[in-house]
């Protein structure tokens, strides 16, 4: 049913709308089957490196290079979707990585081999994503931008829940070698969807050529030279800080007496209220209140995890967590969404692959530093001292937020990068 417009009334831009753009449901449905495969053949690999081994170090040695290698794409490769035609990166690394899965996937792989070919797997993920990412403020103009965001936020995190719980089901009939075939079908077809379902467009105009090693030094100087530009990627990296609550979730729930299935209840809390924080910032959240929104969600999001230092039980401590997390969602969704179309079009997928190197390495040690801390201090005390953390360095980038404001970011409308 249409909706009747008054003159000079805002319109809201709900889901529905962002999904009717046939180019964004293009690489809507590549992303989903594409993280669904990548989740799937992480349980595989595990299960199969476990058996040939039986080594727990090798199988989390394999898992890990799963993730680990992204850091180097995400300096080294980023910069490719602005050297050349974004749609071409996408079709391209998707067609790379349906090889290496399918080489991985051979019988009687030697394993260092093996871990090799997904260490190259990973090291293409954040081309991939920055390319995308920088695509999408031309798919999706003004306000369907951020609706779009949110929407993949949900979709991600579903298909990331759905591809652990499909896979270890799998993993019941299922080869672990035909489960990585499955893992190259879904590149092959996420491919097959971009190239058929995206329009060409040129080469990001308005840049200079430079040698992959210029292009990253320019792009560091233009995001961290600009006070704004600056602010944005710290407000996104923050939002890698606050949930030490997963790293923490084995610990966290043995002092409360739980096992496993508490595990799981703390590891899926995160998941859980990302999905809710994006459904209610695209679903509730007036267009002309959402770029105000980073600050004090950033402010806000730790603060669920000072009642940590009161030793709650599994209930409170899991709401404590979905709160957090969808707070936390919400102000990483407008602080990407903001710096997206902020940054000139010839160097965006340079800087937000640096802003999602920055905060994939935060995502990183953060468990390191909590399982430290925790050692010490207790894992309660530990998340308490997260969100303490947390609402410190909020604070501050709040307060440098104010200081700079929104006008001093050199805005790139979407609809002038056609």
């Amino acid at each position: 049913m249409g909706v009747v417009e008054q003159p000079g009334a805002a319109r809201r831009v709900g889901f529905a709308e962002v999904i009717g753009v046939p180019e964004f449901r293009s690489m809507w449905f590549a992303e989903i089957l594409s993280i669904f495969g990548d989740q799937l053949a992480r349980v595989a690999l595990s299960v199969l490196v476990y058996g040939q081994t039986r080594s727990a170090l090798l199988s989390g040695l394999a898992y890990a290079m799963t993730f680990v290698p992204s850091l180097l794409g995400g300096i080294a490769l980023t910069g490719l979707a602005d050297r050349f035609p974004r749609r071409t990166v996408m079709v391209a690394t998707d067609a790379v990585r349906c090889l290496l899965v399918g080489l991985a996937a051979i019988p009687q792989l030697p394993l260092p081999l093996m871990i090799a070919l997904v260490a190259c797997l990973s090291l293409l993920n954040p081309p991939f994503k920055a390319a995308q990412l920088a695509l999408l403020p031309q798919v999706l103009e003004g306000e369907r931008f951020p609706v779009g965001l949110a929407l993949r936020n949900i979709s991600t995190q579903s298909a990331q829940l759905a591809g652990f719980a499909g896979g270890g089901t799998l993993m019941i009939v299922l080869d672990p070698h035909l489960a990585l075939l499955v893992d190259a079908a879904t590149f092959l077809l996420s491919a097959v969807l971009v190239r058929l379902g995206v329009a060409a467009r040129p080469v990001a105009a308005g840049g200079t050529r430079r040698a992959p090693l210029g292009a990253i030094g320019a792009g560091a100087r233009l995001t961290f030279g600009v006070a704004a530009l600056r602010t944005l990627v710290l407000f996104t990296w923050l939002a890698g800080f606050v949930p030490v609550y997963e790293g923490l979730a084995a610990p966290y729930a043995a002092v409360l007496g739980g096992g496993s299935v508490v595990v799981g209840l703390i590891l899926a809390s995160d998941p859980l209220g990302s999905v809710l924080g994006a459904w209610c910032y695209a679903r509730w959240v007036p267009e002309s209140v959402r770029p105000r929104l980073t600050a004090p969600l950033t402010v806000l999001a730790p603060i669920p995890l000072l009642a940590c230092f009161l030793h709650p039980g599994i209930i409170v401590s899991v709401l404590l967590f979905v709160l957090t997390g969808g707070l936390g969602t919400v102000a990483l969704l407008q602080a990407t969404a903001s710096l997206t179309v902020a940054i000139p079009d010839h160097a965006r997928g340079q800087v937000l692959g640096l802003s999602n190197t920055g905060l994939t390495t935060v995502m990183g040690l953060v468990p390191l530093l909590g399982g430290a801390l925790a050692e010490r201090f207790g894992p309660s005390a530990t998340v308490g001292a997260f969100g303490v953390a947390g609402v410190v360095l909020g604070t501050a980038l709040a307060w440098a937020w104010r200081r700079v404001g929104a006008g001093a970011v050199p805005a790139a409308p979407a609809a002038a990068e056609r």
